[in-house]
């Protein structure tokens, strides 16, 4: 249950000083960086002129060449995505590096994540941990996460547990449900401390609320186990069909042994074999293994409804698996 996803956040700043007109547009050509890089933002948007990426990067150059940080960044995001010119990792990181020393939290994440994960720039540990803890200790969300992820697996830094649950609780309190979720499971694991299984249910909620399936099953698992709430099976099917009508394998695994077992709900082979097919489907070798087994106890008129509801569930993407 690992959720260390990484991405370039897109971190758009924005200090428009109204529409284009002569007098804006006069300025820019005078030399004024901040026109220079409104007139880049309105060409990357297309408000008032038409959509041009190659003129957006031309006025973000001229604002970047005069130090205006906003363009610089801009400048840079342009080279990564290959926007209005050949995309050019070098080039950004030049341009993100020029940003980021003037405190643009933007550019400190985007460079912190371009050392990390190398590419056709030399890969450098030590430089990305500096520059998403500039970016973290702004408050920059995505900055705490990716911290948390690189203490917790020791990438770029001696593996500290501590440090992984300081950044990830500073994103979790923010709302980020990925930080919620990999705090939960790091209050949950039994290596090493601090363990609270209470807190990690609170945690494994918020994310859950957010729609995030892993957190979605593993509060289902929480549920069904009594593990830091009571034991109640009835919120634990709740929790694992959400993640099972998300296509979590192991949630409708879970779903089917409870409709088996009637717990919490009437014993129901037709909706047992409905989820063992659909875990089955992903490769689940013990849901195959129960259905072989519940399959010799079912009537043929009750084997045809377990099959056309699990291809009905299949086929609209578990809309209708009810």
């Amino acid at each position: 249950m690992n959720a260390s996803h990484f991405s370039l956040f897109i971190f758009i700043m924005f200090s428009l000083s109204g529409c284009i007109n002569d007098k804006t547009l006069e300025k820019a050509q005078r030399g004024d960086a901040e026109a220079q890089y409104n007139l880049g933002v309105k060409y990357s948007l297309g408000q008032e002129v038409p959509w041009d990426d190659i003129e957006a990067v031309k006025w973000y150059r001229l604002s970047a060449e005069q130090g205006y940080a906003m363009a610089q960044y801009s400048l840079g995001k342009s080279y990564v995505n290959g926007s209005g010119t050949p995309k050019n990792k070098i080039e950004a990181v030049k341009w993100y590096r020029l940003a980021a020393e003037q405190g643009h939290v933007g550019a400190q994440y985007n460079l912190g994540v371009l050392y990390f994960g190398g590419g056709n720039i030399p890969m450098s540990g030590s430089e990305a941990v500096k520059l998403l803890r500039m970016a973290a200790e702004q408050g920059f969300v995505g900055a705490q996460y990716f911290l948390g992820v690189m203490y917790a697996q020791g990438s770029g830094v001696p593996k500290n547990r501590i440090e992984a649950v300081k950044w990830y609780r500073l994103a979790a309190e923010q709302g980020y449900a990925m930080a919620q979720y990999n705090l939960s499971v790091t209050l949950a694991s039994d290596s090493g401390s601090p363990k609270n299984i209470t807190e990690a249910v609170k945690w494994s909620r918020r994310a859950a609320e957010q729609g995030f399936v892993g957190a979605q099953y593993n509060l289902g698992v929480m549920y069904a186990n009594g593990s830091g709430v009571p034991k109640n099976s009835i919120e634990a099917l709740k929790w694992f069909r959400l993640a099972s009508k998300k296509g979590h394998a192991l949630a409708q695994y879970n779903l089917g042994v409870i409709y088996f077992n009637g717990e919490g709900v009437p014993s129901n082979n037709i909706k047992a074999y409905l989820w063992w097919s659909l875990a089955k489907a992903q490769g689940s070798g013990p849901a195959k293994k129960n259905i072989e087994i519940m399959i010799k106890s079912m009537t043929t008129e009750q084997l045809a409804e377990g099959q056309e509801s699990a291809k009905r569930c299949f086929e609209s993407n578990y809309k209708d698996c009810d």
